[in-house]
């Protein structure tokens, strides 16, 4: 029985039982095998094609992922120095094609994927090597086309299976394992015992403490012990849309239309907030801050951050900071020090 095989099996078995208490621990024990039976099955998806090994580059990752003639080419050309190939027929990308996206001093590598079709967590469509580009992303913005809405929940639901977590944050679970004394669990809410022990065996683990602080579901916890989830920001852009002005609607969606350009500037906004980036400006004692060229970063970031960046031997005695996270013009600050967007930061080295 091939690996399809077995998924389908367990997909149907847990699509016909009813989820309660009582069967809490059976439903767990099926979707803990499911998940092993899917992360063993992307492991083989064969021979990887051209195009499809991208190095990251910049300061950030930002992948487009829809069908295909959605309009992904169209955007990339429009936000980047990409010159990707556009046509209004299925296919038209067949490698990745990268661009550069300049924003408030910073480097942003847009990566217009091939189109994801239903079926690509399973491999359809050389699904398997399309989405272990998206391993690589800081930022997913799936495009759709604005008569075809239903589509973000296909590709969201492609992702999911192929072990994405789009705009979650990891579960806040932690498992010590240990040689003897059986399963400890502490903090559980909203999981049986009996459930939590039965996936802990599917994975073999039967010693161990398990700290719970949050209210679980299985498969949050599942994820908690998969080596494959990836938790990343995205964003649902429609596409096509004949209206005069970009605006985000209260699905949360954000109408654009690439061919027009509209909406693309608010686009850039949007990107650099959703992967919390900050400007960090260098200054020298009694100079300007130097704004040619920011120090780009991630939030939260810190003045150890900004060490690490600039060289990771370097030793300061203390930092001054002027600007959003200061106190006052000049504060005098440790390596601790949470930074903010446009701070300028003097370092004060041995």
């Amino acid at each position: 029985m091939t690996y399809e095989d077995q998924i389908k099996e367990i997909e149907d078995e847990i699509a016909k039982t009813q989820y309660n208490k009582a069967t809490e621990k059976h439903i767990g024990k099926l979707k803990a095998k499911l998940a092993l039976l899917r992360a063993q099955s992307a492991k083989g998806g064969g021979k990887k094609g051209a195009g499809y090994s991208v190095k990251k580059t910049g300061d950030a990752t930002v992948l487009l992922v829809g069908l295909p003639s959605v309009g992904k080419s169209t955007l990339l050309n429009k936000l980047t120095n990409a010159e990707s190939k556009v046509g209004d027929y299925e296919f038209t990308t067949l490698d990745v094609v990268p661009g550069v996206m300049e924003y408030n001093g910073a480097k942003i590598q847009m990566l217009d994927i091939p189109g994801i079709v239903e079926g690509a967590a399973t491999g359809k469509g050389r699904g398997k090597e399309i989405l272990s580009v998206v391993r690589s992303a800081d930022l997913i913005l799936i495009m759709v086309d604005v008569n075809s809405l239903e589509i973000a929940a296909l590709i969201e639901n492609e992702l999911y299976e192929a072990g994405f977590r789009l705009n979650q944050s990891p579960p806040d679970v932690k498992i010590t394992r240990k040689d003897t004394g059986g399963i400890t669990v502490m903090g559980n809410r909203g999981l049986g015992r009996d459930a939590i022990t039965s996936v802990l065996k599917e994975f073999g683990i039967y010693n161990a403490d398990v700290s719970i602080r949050e209210k679980l579901t299985l498969d949050r916890f599942i994820d908690a012990l998969m080596k494959n989830r990836v938790y990343v920001p995205a964003l649902v852009l429609v596409n096509k849309a004949d209206i005069g002005k970009a605006k985000s609607s209260k699905d949360g969606y954000m109408y654009i239309s690439a061919l027009k350009g509209t909406g693309v500037e608010r686009l850039k906004e949007l990107v650099w907030e959703k992967l919390g980036l900050i400007r960090i400006y260098m200054k020298k004692p009694g100079k300007e801050p130097d704004r040619s060229e920011p120090l780009i970063l991630k939030k939260p970031c810190t003045i150890s951050d900004v060490i690490r960046r600039l060289h990771k031997n370097m030793r300061i005695r203390f930092a001054r900071v002027w600007g959003p996270s200061a106190k006052f013009p000049g504060q005098r600050v440790g390596p601790a020090h949470g930074l903010g967007d446009g701070d300028a930061v003097e370092l004060h080295i041995d």
